[in-house]
């Protein structure tokens, strides 16, 4: 059933609880209906489909790592699933969609509303080859506890779950205890001991959840062979994580050449920056 309440309204549809994909129909509190925004198909809820979720105030790594899994597993064919809020689900949104892969946003508001607002070209961006999903019809207004409600949905969507990173009371971490309560797969990516970013997620390694340290990690758990990677050799990438200038110092090199090998090996996807700080991604 279509609604035609605005031009952003315009390609949205709803199931019905019956209508629901199967994994998200079978958990505890399924919503009674799900609108649908987007040129995406339907049964791309059905597909096999990963959350990546974490922090709102990530780390430059955080947000990093989160892009790099959004863009390999979408690679790889997997849906990544995560709430298009600030920091890490962004990240992974876009890392998807740097792939042409499909991804999903869950809201916690209206169908009809990009929140936050500081996300609205990536909606589009969402909506223009997959779907933005909610329990919540045209109109209504994100609240603070629609989100942990979310959040079930996230989870109920995936196979697995992915926290990248968390602090002791981050919502990332509602959305993991939904998918442990499910049977569903939980992973965290490990992180510096001494960092609050990293409090939640070694919680949950420290309570059992797989560690994840490759894409390859995930894929493997859906029977997914990882594919052959070439193994890239550069004098740089043995000095990372540094800033151009520790390069230069370490090398020898002029500043020209390596800002113009890092620009290369950034273009590559082998290296990314962030506050300064270059990290490889391989």
């Amino acid at each position: 059933m279509s609604l035609k309440r605005s031009p952003t309204a315009r390609r949205v549809s709803w199931l019905r609880k019956h209508e629901l994909p199967p994994l998200l129909r079978a958990i505890h509190d399924p919503p009674e209906r799900l609108y649908l925004r987007g040129n995406g198909a339907a049964e791309l809820l059905a597909l096999p489909a990963v959350a990546i979720v974490g922090a709102r105030a990530c780390s430059p790594y955080g947000a990093q790592v989160a892009r790099m899994l959004g863009r390999e597993l979408a690679a790889a064919g997997i849906v990544v699933v995560s709430g298009m809020a600030r920091g890490v689900d962004g990240q992974a949104h876009r890392g998807a969609l740097e792939r042409d892969g499909h991804t999903i946003a869950v809201l916690g508001c209206g169908i009809d509303r990009n929140y936050p607002a500081t996300h609205s070209t990536l909606a589009s961006a969402i909506a223009e080859r997959s779907l933005l999903v909610s329990e919540y019809g045209p109109g209504v207004p994100p609240a603070p506890f629609r989100f942990p409600a979310r959040n079930r949905i996230v989870a109920g969507l995936c196979a697995a779950t992915i926290v990248v990173e968390a602090r002791e009371r981050s919502g990332a971490l509602i959305t993991a205890d939904f998918a442990l309560e499910e049977g569903r797969e939980v992973f965290a990516v490990p992180g510096e001991i001494t960092s609050t970013l990293s409090a939640g997620t070694n919680v949950l390694l420290r309570l059992g959840a797989t560690p994840l340290t490759s894409p390859d990690d995930v894929l493997e758990s859906f029977g997914i062979e990882p594919p052959a990677r070439e193994q890239v050799s550069h004098p740089l990438l043995d000095l990372l994580p540094a800033t151009a200038d520790e390069l230069v110092r370490a090398t020898g090199l002029l500043p020209a050449d390596v800002a113009a090998a890092l620009t290369e090996l950034e273009l590559n996807g082998l290296v990314a920056e962030g506050e300064g700080t270059y990290r490889a991604l391989t």
